[in-house]
C-alpha cells in the first residue's frame, strides 16, 4: 500500500510548518497590540480563504456514479412537481366551473 504522503510530512510541509510557527511566535510577542486590533479583520479574511483551500477533498470535476443518482432525484422530484402542479391547476378549474354553474341558477 504506497500511499502519498501528506503534504505536512514532507520536507516543505515541515518547513511551512517551522516558518508558520516562527511567524506566529514574533507576531504574538513583538505585535500583539497590532495584532488584536486587527484581529476581527483576518477571522473575516480566514472565511474566503477557508472556503477556497477546504474544497479540495470533493473530489474534483471527474464523473461520480452519485451524480447520475441524484440528477435522476432531481427528474423525479421535477416530475411529481409538474404533476401537482397541474393537478391543482385542474382542481382549480373544476371549482371555477362549479361555481359557474351555481351562479348561472
Amino acid at each position: 500500500m504506497s500511499s502519498k504522503p501528506s503534504f505536512w510530512f514532507t520536507p516543505k510541509g515541515v518547513a511551512a510548518l517551522g516558518l508558520i510557527g516562527a511567524t506566529s511566535y514574533f507576531l504574538l510577542m513583538e505585535h500583539r497590540p497590532h495584532l488584536f486590533t486587527i484581529l476581527p479583520f483576518l477571522i473575516f479574511l480566514l472565511c474566503p480563504l477557508m472556503h477556497i483551500f477546504m474544497h479540495g477533498g470533493h473530489g474534483g470535476h471527474g464523473g461520480h456514479e452519485a451524480k447520475d443518482h441524484t440528477r435522476s432525484i432531481d427528474r423525479v422530484d421535477r416530475d411529481d412537481y409538474l404533476r401537482g402542479y397541474e393537478d391543482a391547476l385542474k382542481d382549480k378549474k373544476e371549482k371555477r366551473t362549479d361555481k359557474d354553474d351555481n351562479n348561472a341558477r
